[in-house]
């Protein structure tokens, strides 16, 4: 439910109400606005008519009940967009947040020249896997805690903000220790066990949509993380499973827009593993930021043919800067930059 106080009220009042709804058996989560404060009361849905008593307290306005299932990350309870402040970057303001780097961390020198190309190209964030979740036991695995000392190391040297993934509860506090945005990967977006564990960590949250995932089962996995208190989370859209067979993917770009609808949460785009085909992922990231995406995560290797894992999706050093030329105009006319 959402109780919207009436302009004016005071903070005797406000936290009046924020006491009533814990003595039901609700969580307070408020907003405060520059002219009135709207205070969310999220909790078993059951018992919500109670909550309906809060209309005859004394600086309460209306209570009005939440709609979607996505209470938290919705645009009913919040409607001003949230900006997922990194560092000095702001995911989800005018500037257009770019991640890029190799799928997997594969050795110094790969991870240390990719980090230097992509930087001078004008991205911000370096991504690259230290765990790597494979359909096959037998490919490469990812260097895990090397790693990640490998793109703190880049960090070092560059200044770019560190993207990477984790896969298991174990590894979240050494993948907190090095990276600047954790990301929760595709495979991962609906186990809720790790949702619940890496929620509590002090990290920004990269959340991938699933490759069967409907956009509603996307914003409900979002909730999870924040029921657990963590509101700075960035959804990325990365192409889900159809029955297409050409691309790898089917990159679903009507998603930005809509997820812009739906929640106040930047939302980014992975063209990469969007279609799979290097030849399709400028075109494609080009049309994600004129659909209106806060950013581009797009997988680069200084040489893709001997890469370790998506070699055949990752754009050379060349086709990166080029790329991000391009980039820089459709950002100039959705009234944003790099």
């Amino acid at each position: 439910m959402i109780i919207v106080m009436e302009r004016g009220a005071t903070k005797e009042q406000i936290q009046h109400v924020f006491d009533r709804i814990r003595e039901l058996g609700y969580d307070v989560h408020p907003i405060y606005g520059v002219e009135r404060t709207v205070i969310g009361a999220i909790g078993d849905e059951r018992g919500k008519s109670r909550l309906q008593v809060l209309e005859s307290v004394p600086g309460v306005e209306k209570v009005v009940p939440i709609l979607k299932p996505f209470k938290l990350v919705g645009r009913e309870l919040r409607q001003q967009r949230s900006v997922v402040q990194i560092r000095h970057i702001g995911v989800g303001s005018d500037q257009l947040a770019i991640m890029a780097g190799p799928c997997s961390v594969e050795n110094r020198e790969q991870i240390l020249t990719t980090a230097k190309i992509v930087k001078e190209a004008g991205a911000q964030f370096l991504r690259g896997g230290a765990f790597k979740p494979r359909t096959s036991p037998y490919d490469f695995q990812g260097l895990e805690i090397e790693g990640l000392k490998l793109l703190a190391e880049a960090r070092e040297q560059t200044g770019l903000l560190v993207v990477t993934e984790v896969m298991n509860p174990r590894d979240i506090l050494s993948v907190a220790k090095y990276a600047d945005l954790i990301q929760i990967g595709a495979r991962n977006m609906q186990n809720f066990s790790l949702l619940k564990e890496v929620g509590q960590a002090n990290k920004p949250i990269l959340l991938k949509r699933g490759i069967m995932a409907k956009v509603q089962e996307l914003l409900m996995a979002a909730e999870y993380l924040a029921a657990q208190g963590h509101h700075n989370v960035i959804l990325c859209e990365r192409g889900i499973r159809t029955f297409e067979d050409a691309t790898r993917n089917t990159l679903d770009l009507s998603a930005v827009p809509l997820l812009r609808e739906l929640t106040h949460l930047p939302v980014i785009v992975d063209p990469s593993h969007g279609c799979g085909i290097r030849s399709l992922v400028p075109p494609l990231a080009k049309a994600a930021v004129a659909a209106g995406a806060d950013g581009l995560l797009i997988e680069v290797h200084p040489n893709p043919e001997e890469a370790l894992s998506d070699g055949q999706q990752s754009l050379f050093p060349d086709q990166f800067s080029a790329l991000m030329k391009d980039v820089r105009k459709y950002a100039e006319l959705e009234g944003r930059y790099i």
